[in-house]
């Protein structure tokens, strides 16, 4: 460990190189797996709050565009074991000056999953403002919808981020601005053992309806698995990068420290040794690198969060699940990437080390 720290120290210059490498690489894929994360987290906390069964029209490919006849929750409200039926508007608008907002149509029934900040819940013609909009806004008395002027009626405060910066309003008044009945279904149940019963029940009212459970849905769910994918392939470039950089940089420091490689072969240290020195060099770096990364990756999280600018919609957290997950992925770059150059400068012949470092 002395003598790796000492080589560190030796070689400073690209040793500081590695480490910025190294820390951007795991800062972006700490970033770029927290928010994706964040995104999927916030909209299934949202559903999940009075849902345990979700319905939608069937066959969609987003929420927003679902579009399911309201009627259909009094049949739904009566079957055995429903506890209660929100009906809900799923839509999206700008909102001078903020080129687009999350507007959720909802029933009385809902608002008590608001908790005030100020004023009251939303009647005909009112809307309720999550309090990042609400700043975002300059604390407005109207605001206009699809061309409808608004009052505000008051500000909640919630620690979803999607609704924390948007607009609540009567069911009613939402179907008018998106020209439909309700996007969504949420269903809470008395018993949840009786899920899959209720499930078959309710998608045999009518062909256009389908129903899941809150978490079968979130599994399902066309956008999530985008956003998931995206965020790998992203991910993954960024891995590739860091282990191109490792790569890159190792091969110089391999080829300035010949002569010293070339010693400790001619007295006999095996290429095993040169190896393992090497790989316990970089290894350090790594460490330091995921250190740093994660402790910027946190500060920029934290900046982002309370951002007017992203209105609470991009937000991120890092797990205890990623932490492990980035520290495994540091690791692994960071051996992957100087594996290729050590094994290389352990089979060069020792006497052309000597002869080619001492040129």
């Amino acid at each position: 460990m002395i003598t790796a720290l000492k080589a560190l120290r030796k070689n400073r210059f690209k040793t500081a190189l590695i480490f910025i490498s190294m820390s951007v690489s795991i800062a972006a894929i700490f970033l770029i797996s927290a928010i994706s994360g964040g995104v999927v987290s916030m909209y299934s906390a949202m559903l999940k709050t009075d849902g345990d069964i979700i319905v939608t029209q069937r066959g969609i490919a987003d929420t927003f565009f679902s579009d399911i006849n309201r009627s259909w929750s009094a049949p739904i409200m009566k079957m055995d074991g429903v506890k209660e039926v929100s009906a809900l508007i799923l839509g999206a608008a700008p909102v001078d000056p903020l080129p687009i907002v999350g507007v959720y149509g909802v029933n009385k029934g809902r608002f008590k999953s608001y908790s005030l900040v100020s004023g009251s819940y939303p009647k005909a013609g009112e809307v309720l403002l999550g309090s990042k909009i609400d700043q975002s806004l300059k604390h407005p008395e109207t605001i206009t919808l699809s061309k409808k002027e608004f009052h505000v009626s008051g500000v909640f405060k919630s620690k979803i981020g999607f609704e924390d910066g948007g607009v609540v309003m009567n069911l009613t008044d939402a179907g008018e601005v998106f020209h439909k009945s309700a996007s969504i279904f949420l269903v809470s149940l008395g018993n949840l053992e009786k899920s899959d019963a209720l499930i078959r029940q309710i998608n045999g009212l009518d062909s256009d309806l389908e129903a899941k459970t809150t978490d079968s849905f979130i599994d399902s769910y066309n956008q999530f698995k985008i956003i998931q994918t995206s965020s790998d392939v992203i991910g993954a470039m960024a891995f590739l990068m860091g282990i191109l950089g490792i790569v890159s940089m190792m091969s110089m420091v391999v080829n300035d420290r010949k002569a010293e490689f070339g010693i400790m072969r001619s007295l006999g240290l095996s290429s095993g040794v040169i190896i393992t020195r090497l790989l316990s060099e970089t290894l350090i770096i790594a460490l330091a690198a995921f250190a740093v990364a994660w402790g910027v990756s946190e500060g920029v999280l934290e900046l982002i969060k309370h951002a007017d600018k992203f209105q609470g919609y991009i937000n991120g957290e890092i797990t205890v699940a990623l932490l492990c997950k980035v520290f495994i992925v540091s690791v692994v770059m960071a051996l992957v990437g100087t594996l290729l150059p050590a094994v290389y400068a352990s089979r060069i012949d020792p006497m052309s080390l000597i002869q080619k470092g001492s040129a």
